[in-house]
Parts: C-alpha cells; sequence; structure tokens
C-alpha cells in the first residue's frame, strides 16, 4: 500500500498496490501495520456505510469534540465524492487549511484522517455509497460540526449542492474563540 500526507498534517492517502492476472487483482485495503509505520491509528470500533441517492449531496462537516478522538478511513464503493477535511485544531500547524481529495469506486483510493477534523463529502453522481471505518464508536454527545458552506473556510464544492440534511445546514458559523476553547477544555465548538 502506498500512504501519501496530504496538505492538512496527519492526513494521508491510501492507495491500493494490486496483484493483477487474468481472474482479477488481489489487494490489501486496510493495513495496521502500515497505519502504524504512518503515524496513523490503525484502530476501527465501527464500520458504517452511507448511501446516497443523488448527485450533489452534501455530508458533514462534523467532528468530534476533544475527548473523543474519532479517527477516520473513508473508501467510496460506489460511485463518486469529493472528501473534504478542514483543520480546526486551533494548535495545528495547518490550522484552518483544507484538503479535497476525489475518491471513486474506480480509482479504490481511501483517506485517513486524524481526530478532530471537520468532515465532509460531496457525491459526484447519483447512487454513491462511501464506506467509512471510525476508531472509536460513535457517541452523540460529542459530535459537533460546521456549515458546508462556511466562509471561514472557502470550499468550492465541484457540483451545485442539491442536498444538505437540516441537522447539516443548522450547524453555526465557524467562531475562533469558541473552538479554541473546546481544545482547551471549555463549551463546546
Amino acid at each position: 500500500m502506498r500512504y501519501t500526507p496530504l496538505g492538512v498534517d496527519g492526513v494521508h492517502l491510501v492507495e491500493m498496490e494490486p496483484f493483477s492476472d487474468d481472474r482479477g487483482f488481489f489487494a490489501r485495503s486496510f493495513d495496521t501495520t502500515g497505519f502504524t509505520e504512518h503515524g496513523m491509528r490503525p484502530e476501527v470500533a465501527q464500520c458504517n456505510v452511507s448511501f446516497n441517492h443523488r448527485a450533489g449531496t452534501v455530508r458533514g462537516l462534523h467532528l468530534s469534540l476533544p475527548g473523543h478522538p474519532e479517527s477516520k478511513f473513508i473508501r467510496c464503493t460506489r460511485g463518486a465524492i469529493v472528501d473534504v477535511a478542514v483543520d480546526v485544531r486551533p494548535d495545528s500547524p495547518t490550522y484552518l487549511q483544507h484538503v479535497q481529495v476525489e475518491l471513486t469506486a474506480e480509482n479504490r483510493h481511501a483517506l485517513y484522517l486524524p481526530p478532530h477534523l471537520a468532515h465532509a463529502y460531496q457525491t459526484l453522481t447519483d447512487d454513491t455509497e462511501v464506506l467509512y471505518m471510525v476508531s472509536v464508536p460513535y457517541a452523540p454527545g460529542a459530535e459537533t460540526g460546521f456549515r458546508h458552506d462556511d466562509p471561514a473556510f472557502g470550499i468550492s464544492w465541484p457540483v451545485p449542492v442539491s442536498m444538505v440534511s437540516d441537522k447539516d445546514m443548522s450547524w453555526p458559523d465557524f467562531d475562533p474563540e469558541a473552538n479554541r476553547a473546546a481544545f482547551a477544555g471549555g463549551a463546546p465548538a
């Protein structure tokens, strides 16, 4: 497997290295040894599937609060998405920077996100399925988020946004002071 660090601290593009023959191919899609060697957390507490009917659907931006360190490993298993990770960790060298990566069923790439990044994706095709593994069980009280169109992040979605949940539309604008307080143990972001 190939592990390529991207423009946000701790984020890696993970690519399979298939062994092909007349039958097709074989490849590792997850490797705890490789993850550890590249500074990633290989723990998996849950494996989730998200299915989306329409192209242009946006899910996110979601993140786990400090005290609930949820890393994510994301792969598109049907269709195509643009996956976005925004660094909201106040002490990070890439604070408020983001990366966008196209993940498709055809390219079979995956994205590793360390804990406490704001995460979202947009579907590029109808009937898209996303598989993601997380390092800790879901805890509703440990989740927060920001709107997909928050001007603080400057995310340019590649296709017109067709659908966003009411919950994701209700997230507040990013507030640097509230965010810093959350990471320092104060009120939630």
